[in-house]
């Protein structure tokens, strides 16, 4: 696909959004939500609901998830002075006692600083880092800590980042399998086992794969030209099983973006070609002038303005394409963003 100077530049990402079309909580009934389905070879807009979503997927697909499970990161502390203290943890491990993190407070941090967590015990700050992120020693058990008072990390444009009880059940995906990501893999929220059952029913196929979603993937974009922003690195893995299913599919279709990013860093020669049952980096960033070739369609739902994610959009069908689909979207009052409507790419066929 050919792309022009403006395609690298950070302002023709943008689109105009009327803040009411923001969601703020997802609709009730995950597969109710809208569905806007794109067929890139007949150039055909078709608007329906998630509900359907096996009428418009090919015959023979097979459907890649990212199973990555959101835990709750955020956890409200204090320092030993009283003075209010939020440790946002952006890995879990179980085996270490070790975390890196993001520290919110008024105060300096530095090595040594001593944080009370709510269950009074103590972290200390072990290392500061480049980036503004810290390494802490902790004394708890970090599963119990978190499960007993770790919130969810939903976005800051979502009320503000502020996650309560039902963002526990509402920003996890039902078949979501492995803790590790700090955000969710969010177009597959509107899956339901109702979905899967017609899944089994038409022979269309699942696989799995694991990409842990860091904070990075909140990161906007700074640079005027996109080619100068430094991508974010998330952790991936699959099995092979899955690595098996996906490279003998007919028709590959990403759910979100996550998946596509750690097939896209996995591809060559037409297959997976990475080790399964191994953990692999990837700080892929995918946008116009970078062919996608692993998959035949993308499930995602609407992303920010600006975003990294609109310009992987951008990277399948263009730049003009994805913004007038965004357009079509708005004037139709789509909801927006992770707690949003849906949209199917159908790919005229893979790069």
């Amino acid at each position: 696909m050919t792309h022009t100077k403006l395609d690298l530049k950070l302002e023709a990402y943008q689109y105009e959004l009327p803040p009411e079309l923001i969601a703020s909580r997802p609709i009730s009934g995950r597969d109710g939500s809208r569905l806007l389905v794109y067929d890139e070879q007949t150039d055909k807009i078709t608007h329906s609901t998630f509900k359907d979503i096996v009428n418009f997927l090919p015959k023979n697909s097979t459907v890649v998830f990212n199973h990555s499970k959101v835990f709750p990161c955020r956890i409200k502390a204090k320092k030993k002075t009283g003075g209010s203290v939020e440790v946002f943890f952006l890995e879990f491990q179980s085996e270490t006692n070790h975390f890196h993190v993001l520290i919110k407070s008024s105060s300096k941090k530095a090595v040594g600083l001593e944080i009370v967590m709510p269950d009074e015990s103590i972290a200390v700050i072990t290392d500061t880092r480049a980036d503004g992120t810290f390494t802490i020693a902790l004394q708890s058990n970090i599963e119990q800590l978190l499960s007993q008072h770790g919130k969810i990390p939903i976005p800051p444009y979502i009320r503000g980042g502020e996650s309560d009880e039902q963002d526990l059940v509402d920003y996890q995906t039902v078949y979501a399998k492995e803790v590790g990501s700090v955000a969710a893999p969010t177009a597959g929220l509107h899956f339901t086992q109702d979905i899967f059952n017609q899944f089994e029913q038409n022979g269309i196929q699942r696989a799995e794969l694991a990409l842990h979603v860091g904070m990075g993937t909140f990161a906007p974009v700074k640079s005027e030209t996109i080619t100068d922003h430094q991508m974010h690195s998330e952790r991936f893995c699959i099995s092979n099983q899955d690595r098996n299913l996906i490279n003998n599919a007919s028709k590959i279709i990403a759910v979100g973006t996550t998946s596509l990013r750690a097939l896209e860093s996995a591809w060559d020669n037409n297959q997976f070609s990475l080790e399964a049952e191994k953990w692999h980096q990837t700080n892929i960033f995918l946008h116009p002038g970078k062919e996608v070739k692993s998959i035949d369609g993308l499930l995602t739902n609407f992303h920010l303005p600006g975003s990294s994610l609109i310009m992987l959009v951008s990277a399948i069908i263009g730049r003009e394409k994805t913004l007038s689909l965004y357009k079509e979207a708005v004037e139709n009052k789509y909801r927006f963003f992770s707690y949003g409507d849906a949209m199917l790419i159908l790919r005229k066929g893979r790069a």
